[in-house]
């Protein structure tokens, strides 16, 4: 496979078929380092459709790195609120203040320099680099291991095939338009060389691809087999005020969902305890997947005398201003208190 003509083809094809999105800078146009930077960090396991709003909320709100900076946690945490991994958003923040008050606003310009940063890891940093700041920095995101596995017909699993992946993707990285091809590569994992029925007819590396001359492209990459994840269990409390207020607690900041409102709730755990004395259990129950376990919370009813069992909540009587992750959300749907 000769490197060239793979970067020729595939930034050929890009030139008329890349996705518009909206922090992707238009053709000729030098793309803004802040932009990257925060769709890159928003894109971590979120699909591009959910980022959309979210990401030109943000731009919004805070045009610059030092807006975002300047910005309370808890704000930032609250506009965030539904993308889920929220240390995600903490590691925004600290990192926005690191490029504002430490480098006058201005992002490094290499891969070497921007790992450093919060938050910012190897696939992130190369992605800045190579999109905003030209360098050659392989960037390799699951769309592109996923091409890279059916371009040299590998069957290693992934997770086992890090090293190699990097290593090809370095091979093939051009010195020329590296951001092009990083977002090209993206694109045809994301609309040509998917998942399942790979478009392998529109694809512009078919002639390269050794997964589609012996007819095993729809069978890579292959996967480990995944474990059964844990399951925790816990109760989540619907504890009212005489006048209706709910009681609204604030989650420690560090941890699942850190620093962000939800409702009251026990350890999670992986054995039920009983629920605080003097609430009801309500007889109902939420799902919701984490990324390494399955919670299920009960939940229960209480007055107001069992506030002071929550030091840090407050009383809240309009729900609909507060941003609250999807699990509290589903619990008050599923009590009919939806905000």
């Amino acid at each position: 496979m000769k490197a060239s003509k793979v970067q020729n083809e595939l930034l050929a094809w890009y030139d008329g078929h890349a996705r518009e999105l909206p922090w992707r800078a238009k053709p000729g146009v030098h793309a803004d380092p802040y932009a990257v930077w925060l769709s890159e960090i928003m894109l971590q396991q979120t699909t591009v459709a959910t980022v959309g709003p979210y990401f030109e909320k943000f731009l919004t709100t805070w045009p610059t790195v030092k807006d975002l900076a300047d910005a309370q946690l808890d704000e930032v945490l609250a506009a965030w609120a539904g993308l889920g991994y929220y240390s995600r958003a903490r590691n925004l923040h600290k990192c926005a203040q690191v490029v504002a008050f430490e480098r006058d606003g201005e992002f490094p310009a290499t891969q070497a320099e921007l790992i450093r940063l919060p938050g910012v890891g190897p696939y992130t940093s190369a992605a800045i680099a190579a999109i905003a700041f030209g360098e050659a920095a392989a960037v390799v995101d699951g769309n592109v291991e996923r091409v890279l596995t059916r371009l040299f017909n590998s069957p290693i699993p992934l997770a086992k095939n890090k090293d190699q992946l990097r290593a090809w993707a370095a091979e093939l990285t051009p010195y020329k338009r590296p951001g092009d091809y990083a977002q090209a590569m993206m694109d045809l994992g994301a609309t040509i060389c998917r998942p399942k029925n790979p478009q392998c007819l529109l694809c512009p590396l078919t002639d390269h691809c050794a997964a589609q001359k012996a007819g095993t492209a729809r069978d890579l990459p292959t996967k480990l087999e995944k474990a059964p994840k844990p399951v925790r269990r816990g109760y989540a409390y619907l504890i009212e005020a005489p006048d209706g207020q709910l009681l609204i607690d604030k989650r420690p900041p560090k941890g699942l969902l850190g620093g962000m409102d939800g409702l009251p709730t026990s350890p999670w755990s992986d054995e039920l305890s009983d629920p605080l004395p003097g609430s009801e259990d309500l007889g109902l129950e939420v799902k919701h997947t984490f990324t390494h376990f399955h919670l299920y919370l009960h939940l229960c009813k209480g007055s107001a005398n069992l506030a002071p069992e929550f030091p840090e909540a407050r009383f809240v009587s309009d729900l609909s201003t507060l941003a609250l992750p999807t699990l509290f959300l589903k619990a008050l749907k599923a009590a009919n208190r939806a905000p």
